[in-house]
């Protein structure tokens, strides 16, 4: 009889907790939901005139209704379901966003260390980093002659920038107190870049690594 009460008060318990927590999400919910149903209300609205060129949302959904019923249909060539053109996309960005993160890395350390080179390369950073990313599409394109490179390169070189910056401007927030003691322990190279600089500027490098996946 004690056991049957307990385990009562234990559900009675875990409803209690769980019925906040889902009103309290619901609530939050409800804002994004009220606004996105505003805007795909004013979407359909403005696509019914005459003079509209674009699909409304009951069009667009109606015509890739195959491509989200069956998103692993594969028909070869480009005539493939919605999770394969995904997984193509989220190909790209891995192979892109992995290179820009170990060059990114590496060149900033480089710069952060050495102020010859900091000098050197800074301006030309700062020059190229305003670019926007459509910009760089039309110029891999015509260097590299296929589009699949060209997308990894866009991606390469839109997100390599704000790893660059912060991973040198890390290294170069190092206080001058580790460096001392560095320089007291006479540790080498390989000791003070593990010691000392890397857990240093992580911070700022994760947070380079945040920007660039933007």
């Amino acid at each position: 009889m004690a056991t049957t009460v307990d385990r009562s008060t234990r559900r009675n318990g875990s409803r209690n907790k769980f019925s906040p927590k889902l009103g309290k999400w619901l609530q939050n919910l409800t804002p994004t939901a009220s606004a996105l149903g505003i805007f795909l209300l004013l979407w359909q609205l403005f696509t019914m005139t005459p003079e509209a060129n674009l699909p409304g949302p009951i069009t667009t959904v109606a015509e890739t209704w195959k491509y989200i019923v069956d998103p692993f249909f594969d028909n070869g060539g480009t005539d493939k379901g919605l999770f394969w053109q995904i997984l193509a996309s989220l190909q790209r960005v891995a192979i892109g966003y992995t290179l820009a993160a170990i060059t990114g890395i590496a060149v900033g350390i480089l710069i952060g260390v050495s102020t010859f080179m900091f000098r050197a390369l800074d301006p030309i950073f700062q020059v190229l980093r305003t670019v926007p990313p459509l910009a760089w599409l039309p110029l891999s394109l015509a260097a590299l002659q296929s589009a699949e490179p060209s997308a990894i390169f866009v991606i390469y070189i839109t997100a390599i920038w704000p790893i660059i910056i912060n991973t040198a401007v890390g290294v170069q927030q190092i206080p001058q107190d580790y460096n001392n003691v560095a320089s007291v322990l006479r540790l080498s190279r390989q000791k003070y870049f593990f010691k000392i600089l890397l857990p240093a500027a992580v911070p700022y490098i994760f947070t380079g690594l945040k920007i660039g996946i933007g």
